[in-house]
């Protein structure tokens, strides 16, 4: 793009160093420019408006001892589910913490030894580059959906321990012949909370002509729509937050 080049002249003109980062910066820039036409998202808010009203689903809390295929275990004293898969809800104890609030204690934690994948999809649509993203209900949401990885996936859902089907969109994430990855890296969920969880965020471009199978609770955005999305309360969840900090 003849601006890029430009600005990346331009710098080196006045002597700076063009390092990688530099460059991907720039590309940042250049793309925020180059969308600022497609930057109003009064159009997003309504579609998620009205994703959020007509979304049938209903959270009740409940006994553990209610929970179906969920059991505690009679020896560990954890909650697991009956496949072994997904996650189990574990004790543990802290010690020698000597920097935090108290050097010891004991907590809950809820723990699962296996990576997920968070990925989100990138495609020029009419010449500018767009970001798809999922209205995804989660039981815990507050409101109930909220904008989301395209794949938001742990490996157990992956592999269909659930017995279900295999998460959207996770062909794009798994088999590089469907399009490059821009973005990967693997990170820790919330240590405080989860043991030994992580996930690798993950940015894939495809070519603007792939026809992307989404259903209509799926939707492209443009990184300036994205980016007045992320300061407002209740929109982006904090797993898509995780995937644009790539950016």
């Amino acid at each position: 793009m003849i601006l890029q080049e430009e600005i990346i002249q331009l710098l080196k003109e006045k002597g700076y160093k063009i390092t990688d980062e530099v460059v991907d910066s720039v590309g940042r820039v250049v793309e925020m420019v180059s969308a600022q036409d497609k930057s109003d998202i009064t159009e997003v808010l309504q579609w998620l408006q009205e994703q959020r009203k007509n979304y049938p689903a209903k959270v009740e809390e409940i006994g553990i001892n209610e929970l179906d295929k969920w059991y505690v275990d009679p020896k560990k004293n954890w909650i697991l589910h009956e496949t072994g898969r997904f996650f189990q809800i574990i004790g543990i104890r802290v010690t020698g913490a000597g920097n935090r609030e108290v050097p010891s204690w004991t907590q809950p934690m809820m723990k699962q030894a296996e990576c997920g994948i968070l990925g989100v999809i990138r495609k020029k649509i009419n010449g500018v580059q767009h970001y798809l993203l999922n209205a995804k209900f989660e039981p815990g949401n507050n409101p109930n959906l909220q904008l989301s990885p395209a794949l938001q996936a742990t490996q157990s859902n992956l592999k269909l321990a659930h017995g279900g089907k295999k998460p959207l969109l996770a062909e794009y994430f798994e088999n590089s012949s469907k399009g490059k990855v821009l973005y990967s890296a693997e990170g820790v969920e919330d240590g405080g909370r989860f043991y030994l969880k992580t996930n690798r965020s993950m940015i894939v471009e495809v070519d603007e002509n792939e026809a992307v199978k989404a259903p209509e609770c799926f939707i492209w955005l443009t990184l300036p729509q994205i980016k007045k999305l992320l300061r407002m309360d209740g929109m982006v969840n904090s797993l898509a937050r995780e995937v644009f900090a790539l950016l």
